[in-house]
């Protein structure tokens, strides 16, 4: 395999990856309490000063929060799938652009399309013909349309497939986490790590796009995660705290509207990472959406690997 070759396909590699790991990590966190409330399509209606939805004056969760986003939460993961639009921000590494269907009722199911606006991914991607591709969530696996360059460097093969499992070869450690991060993908999760922050409060009632809906927020403070207040019981903090510190989280900050059925709408989430900031916003709608994903030809995908091997070891693809 010549060197542009290899670079190519790593590129490939790393570019889809980091789409991946964008969109299923457990983002956001930092200390700035006015960035997500303001973002587009929420506009403030009532302050949490105005009706005492601020929380309790220790600091601690608001008890009637809590019970509101307990409900939320039960609601939100019972509907099984729902439509997505999200934009996620990655420091000077990327920034992207996703929209799609998403099913959680048997595993991580769904077809999004990521879209790169920025950063180096986006060189990246550019280089390779595209800053867009297709991708397939299935609950073994995720796959990526790379687009006729990389196919041209790839054996005339279109879709790169990553086994989850086949991940943890990936260098330093990288892959490890996605699995985990995979199923956590759900937007209930982020109803979960709101109420794992322990201050979870009502800020208010806002429009979403049009609709009323309830703001809360919260901020997580991983080396002080306990059980009080947060509505989880101590096997749930403790997997929550373990995959945050994986992920290199330190502190997040979430965000989340809830309609009046008592389904998620909105989150938008910030956190600082071993990797620098990230941050997430991401709409839901259309709850209960059909969902049907299928794995791409076999005979017009390169399995990860392989792609691997191809290039001498997981070194290739770091």
């Amino acid at each position: 395999m010549t060197s542009v070759r290899r670079t190519g396909l790593a590129l490939a590699v790393a570019a889809a990856l980091t789409g991946l790991t964008a969109l299923s990590a457990c983002t956001t966190a930092g200390s700035d309490a006015t960035s997500p409330s303001q973002g587009a399509g929420a506009s403030p209606s009532r302050s949490a000063g105005a009706d005492g939805g601020a929380g309790r004056q220790d600091g601690g969760a608001d008890p009637a929060s809590v019970a509101a986003l307990k409900s939320a939460e039960r609601a939100t993961g019972a509907a099984d799938s729902a439509r997505v639009e999200s934009t996620t921000t990655m420091g000077s590494l990327m920034s992207m652009k996703a929209t799609g269907v998403l099913s959680w009722s048997d595993g991580l199911t769904g077809t999004l399309t990521l879209t790169y606006t920025g950063g180096s991914v986006a060189d990246a991607m550019r280089r390779l013909g595209s800053t867009s591709m297709e991708a397939r969530y299935l609950p073994d696996a995720y796959y990526a349309r790379m687009g006729d360059a990389f196919a041209a460097q790839a054996g005339g093969r279109h879709w790169l497939r990553y086994a989850y499992r086949d991940l943890e070869r990936l260098a330093d450690g990288a892959g490890a986490q996605l699995g985990d991060q995979m199923r956590n993908t759900a937007p209930h999760h982020s109803v979960k790590l709101l109420l794992a922050c322990g201050d979870a409060r009502r800020v208010g009632e806002e429009r979403v796009r049009g609709d009323r809906a309830t703001h809360y927020r919260g901020t997580v403070d991983v080396a002080a995660l306990a059980p009080r207040d947060s509505g989880l019981d101590a096997a749930e903090l403790a997997d929550l705290k373990n995959r945050l510190t994986r992920a290199g989280v330190t502190t997040q900050t979430v965000d989340v509207w809830v309609d009046g059925r008592g389904l998620l709408v909105k989150k938008a989430e910030k956190a600082v990472t071993s990797s620098g900031e990230l941050t997430q916003t991401a709409y839901y709608s259309g709850y209960g959406v059909d969902v049907t994903t299928q794995a791409p030809p076999a005979a017009d995908t390169k399995d990860f690997k392989d792609l691997v091997g191809d290039q001498g070891g997981p070194g290739g693809v770091s």
